[in-house]
């Protein structure tokens, strides 16, 4: 009775794989998408977490390099 009550009741993870995991192709495409969203998200966070510990020595930051002059 334990083993019928554990099928029809589902759960998270139960429901994570009707839903992503059953078929190849979906699984596949979550997967892609997935490391395409992480990486994007990973390189933002450490682009701002640089600019955050560079401040003053980047190249934008002296004010006689990080302007140019209009040439006439």
């Amino acid at each position: 009775m334990d083993s019928t009550a554990r099928r029809t009741g589902g759960g998270l993870l139960e429901g994570l794989y009707r839903v992503i995991m059953r078929r190849n192709s979906v699984y596949v495409t979550f997967v892609i998408a997935g490391a395409f969203i992480g990486e994007r998200v990973v390189d933002y966070g450490v682009h701002k977490l640089w600019e955050m510990k560079n401040v003053g020595k980047r190249y934008e930051d002296i004010p006689v390099l990080g302007t140019r002059q209009a040439e006439e």
